[in-house]
């Protein structure tokens, strides 16, 4: 499994709580595993973030394309007023993401890669993930395959006390960011902080 989906819906102001029985339902129909599923608490609010792995592109089309047909995709076209998907591939050297009980405190970054950047940025993050993981596990960090140019990750945080302490720590250390990483992206980069809904495999 390396090939990952995130559906982002943004829904009705406390939307995300009405739309989450549509949403199990709908993704349990469906191809792929569902790993997670979160509202945001932080940054744009009254979002979704659903997460889905796939062992192959065909599959991960397949229900790209059930979506875009469906007359009520991810269950949820009540509570929704805009959805979007975005398909990825994990960085090459990175385990298949593995559910458990690892926040409840998630943070989404994605950065703008330079054209060019991609290859690179994923061989700095190759020597530096194994040191910075002993900070605090990485969920996981992937490229798009749609859309710009870019690498989103998910590192969960059992507070936001211990997300601070992890991130200073590791750059004080002179662990992160990796060492060259920061030549390959753009300055366009966003940070979100997301709860688990309860049908969430990774709590």
């Amino acid at each position: 499994m390396s090939y990952y989906e995130i559906a982002t819906l943004d829904t009705v102001f406390g939307g995300a709580a009405k739309a989450a029985p549509g949403i199990e339902a709908w993704v349990a129909a469906g191809k792929g595993r569902l790993l997670g599923a979160w509202a945001t608490d932080i940054g744009t609010l009254n979002r979704v973030f659903v997460l889905r792995g796939f062992d192959s592109h065909a599959d991960l089309s397949a229900e790209r394309e059930r979506a875009l047909l469906s007359d009520d995709p991810f269950g949820a076209t009540e509570f929704t007023r805009k959805l979007s998907m975005e398909s990825y591939r994990a960085f090459d050297f990175l385990p298949p993401v593995a559910t458990g009980t690892f926040g409840p405190i998630y943070e989404f970054r994605t950065y703008k890669a330079k054209l060019n950047g991609i290859a690179q940025t994923q061989e700095k993050w190759r020597a530096a993930v194994p040191e910075r993981s002993a900070y605090s596990p990485l969920t996981v960090a992937m490229y798009g395959l749609d859309g710009e140019p870019r690498i989103t990750q998910i590192w969960p945080y059992p507070s936001l006390a211990a997300r601070t302490e992890a991130r200073n720590q590791s750059v004080a250390d002179g662990k992160w960011p990796p060492k060259g990483g920061p030549d390959w992206l753009s300055p366009d980069m966003t940070s979100q902080i997301a709860l688990p809904l309860p049908f969430s495999p990774l709590k």
